[in-house]
């Protein structure tokens, strides 16, 4: 995989400003390692890959919260719109870490605020100002759920008009049920652009049969780890993951 990933024109952090994306239409695929290598192998040509002081493949740690009730978790699964997700994402070999909240309106388009915080520490004055003015639910009915780790890839289309988060070794564990649970072999691969504009990749994804496929990282892997949740209208997606980590 580093052999391959190496082989991309590289764009840094600067280069990328034009493609932050804030307000955008996402498209979520799921598929194994193998399919993987051959994406990247037809991408080369369209695609420029992230690289930071010489890092291809970062390292990210994310916590999630929820209500104590686990509304945001339900809302997801009950297919409301205007649901909203809040997580602390740090970025490993930097050490940065933000807040987001990503509110997905009824347009299918997807906002996301965040701001730089130092730890997950939710008496901050500055926190709880920033989730009133963005966030639907009452600070002190939050808590920690999930803790998830992965590895992600960032490819950046010549236009500069989309990204193609790939995110692998994924890995969960479940603050509340003390459960863990390694995706193995699993690729969540997420198309972000702004609008329908023209996506390369989308003729290589169908040519590999790999197709859209709902995945949240929140929810599946809440699903997978605590037993305590209802999982009604996520058992098909279990059911596909499991053939696509078994295949």
């Amino acid at each position: 995989m580093t052999e391959l990933i190496n082989t991309f024109e590289p764009i840094t952090l600067a280069e990328m400003s034009s493609v932050k994306l804030m307000n955008r239409t996402d498209t979520k695929f799921v598929t194994n390692q193998q399919k993987l290598c051959q994406l990247l192998q037809m991408a080369q040509q369209d695609y420029f890959i992230q690289d930071i002081d010489g890092k291809r493949n970062m390292e990210y740690d994310t916590t999630y919260f929820d209500t104590t009730d686990y509304d945001m978790y339900c809302q997801h699964q009950w297919g409301h719109t205007n649901r909203q997700k809040i997580r602390f994402r740090t970025y490993v070999s930097s050490h940065l870490q933000y807040m987001e909240v990503k509110t997905k309106n009824n347009h299918g388009r997807t906002k996301k605020k965040r701001i730089e915080v130092s730890d997950m520490n939710l008496t901050d004055s500055g926190k709880r100002q920033f989730l009133s003015t963005c966030l639907h639910y009452g600070v002190d009915t939050l808590m920690p759920t999930l803790n998830n780790h992965f590895n992600r890839i960032t490819l950046v289309n010549r236009a500069k008009t989309e990204r193609l988060t790939i995110d692998s070794q994924l890995q969960f564990y479940n603050i509340v049920s003390g459960q863990k649970r390694d995706m193995d072999d699993l690729v969540v691969i997420e198309l972000k652009r702004d609008g329908l504009v023209h996506s390369p990749v989308l003729n290589m994804l169908r040519q590999l049969h790999i197709h859209p496929h709902g995945f949240s990282k929140y929810c599946m892997g809440s699903a997978m780890t605590n037993p305590a949740l209802p999982v009604n209208r996520f058992k098909q997606k279990l059911i596909e993951i499991d053939k696509i980590m078994n295949n």
